[in-house]
């Protein structure tokens, strides 16, 4: 049942066979699925396009299907779009769901290339598919996980895109990911202090539980920042097994990835960004805010024009900040 009185525009199912992702380390399927939102009323040519990264756990053909209590993207959009809020826009939704769970789209000899997938095979696809998007009128968006695709895809490709922005998007990994390492290694402990024998005996389960989502998690930023060759599925921690202490070489591959401190080589990159906007709920149980905030004063600091904003709420269940993004992000690419 539709929950917008507006009219609906139409999904698209696109199938990708990407050679980015051909014969990946996890054994991902390289055929993505891409959702394609166009507008009612619309065919798609030569409107903005926007492209939806989902959070952790989540593939872009989750933000399509039905929702309970609430309004999918879709239907998010044509009540947007249908009110006048927001001028059309097609959105592209990839599917980039991996074996560990999730995706901070960029490239990894662990995870696969996936940085490349949606630069160089998923753009041009529904480009050329749509007639829509081109220089200067595509925006990357996303939440958690996809927000920091979108802040890293910000700092390192804005010759690609013209607009960004995050939902609280991974940042300040200090206060981010170390209080969660000691309790990596007390799920893994049992099990020999083998990340192996923890991942197979986690995959052998008829019901993963919500620790091993938390475990899982962790590997897959292991996996995406700091990626070993050499070890199982190219899986280590950059802290001691026994003591927890932080490896100071493996730590510093993490924080060469961290936002909030690319930023400060990458902020020319944001200027030249028509658009870009930033946000985090005030509680994230996460501690997301404080990195947030960094980049924000970052910015600040160097004059670069951007939209932040702080909100009184958790790190779960914020879809609607994309009631103010969305409009954002098709206005600045509109004009």
């Amino acid at each position: 049942m539709r929950r917008s009185s507006h009219p609906a525009g139409t999904v698209h199912r696109l199938n990708i066979d990407s050679q980015h992702l051909t014969g990946n380390p996890l054994g991902d399927n390289p055929v993505r699925i891409v959702d394609v939102y166009v507008p009612h009323g619309h065919d798609g040519d030569g409107l903005p396009l926007l492209v939806d990264l989902v959070g952790f756990t989540a593939g872009g053909p989750a933000h399509t299907a039905w929702k309970n209590f609430g309004e999918n993207v879709p239907e998010r959009l044509d009540r947007l779009i249908g009110s006048g809020e927001m001028p059309p826009v097609v959105v592209a939704f990839p599917d980039c769901f991996t074996r560990l769970g999730g995706n901070q789209y960029v490239d990894s000899p662990a995870m696969g290339n996936w940085e490349s997938f949606l630069l160089t095979e998923m753009l041009p696809a529904v480009e050329d598919r749509f007639q829509c998007g081109g220089d200067g009128r595509r925006g990357v968006f996303g939440k958690s996980s996809g927000g920091y695709g979108s802040l890293v895809h910000a700092m390192r490709h804005a010759d690609i895109w013209a607009a960004a922005a995050s939902h609280s998007g991974d940042a300040g990994f200090e206060n981010l990911y170390i209080p969660e390492f000691p309790n990596i290694l007390r799920a893994i402990a049992p099990h020999d202090n083998s990340i192996e024998a923890w991942f197979k005996t986690y995959e052998a389960k008829d019901k993963p539980g919500n620790d091993d989502i938390s475990v899982l998690l962790i590997l897959a930023q292991a996996a995406s920042f700091d990626p070993d060759p050499e070890a199982f599925l190219g899986l280590r921690l950059p802290v001691t097994l026994e003591t927890c202490e932080l490896i100071e070489e493996r730590w510093a591959n993490w924080l060469a990835w961290d936002p909030a401190l690319m930023v400060e080589d990458n902020a020319d990159a944001i200027d030249s960004l028509k658009g870009f906007f930033l946000d985090c709920g005030t509680r994230d149980q996460y501690n997301i805010l404080y990195g947030t905030r960094r980049i924000h004063r970052s910015l600040e600091q160097r004059g670069v024009a951007h939209r932040y904003e702080e909100f009184d709420d958790t790190h779960s269940g914020v879809d609607y900040r994309m009631d103010v993004s969305l409009p954002f992000l098709a206005k600045t690419l509109s004009q």
